[in-house]
């Protein structure tokens, strides 16, 4: 409707939901996955960083991100912090598919730090990659624990 007064148009509507609402007594809480099922707990943050280096290096690949530095600028990250993820990548990829399959734990975290898995991939040789990812898979104190 058009106040010729104010010069204003006035529109009303009104909205309808498109959902059926369940009555309160039909309502049901949500039930919590049972332990030791593919819901429960969070992947190891370890296991999301790789994750993470994959997903990077296709959005390289399929020209989705020019370079890393422009990952960086999309993750609003530093391009040092990028190259520390996109290192994982370097590790034997036997190493990686164990990294991947780690299970679920209820605080995601494990005692494997991500500095020393780097320290690893630094390693040439996936032989000596393994023997050092054999030798000490777990956090002596040095670095986040991831």
């Amino acid at each position: 409707m058009q106040n010729q007064q104010t010069g204003t148009l006035e529109i009303q509507f009104q909205l309808r939901p498109s959902f059926a609402v369940q009555p309160q007594a039909a309502r049901r809480p949500p039930t919590a996955p049972a332990l030791g099922t593919v819901g429960s707990g969070k992947l190891p943050r370890i296991t999301q960083v790789l994750a993470l280096a994959i997903q990077f290096e296709e959005m390289v690949r399929t020209g989705e991100a020019k370079d890393y530095a422009d990952l960086a600028r999309l993750g609003c990250v530093t391009r040092e912090r990028i190259s520390q993820i996109m290192k994982l990548r370097w590790l034997a990829s036997d190493i990686q598919a164990e990294i991947l399959r780690l299970p679920r734990t209820p605080s995601g975290r494990l005692p494997i730090c991500e500095a020393k898995l780097r320290r690893v991939a630094d390693r040439l040789s996936w032989a000596e990659q393994r023997y050092q990812w054999q030798s000490g898979k777990h956090c002596d104190g040095g670095g986040a624990r991831t």
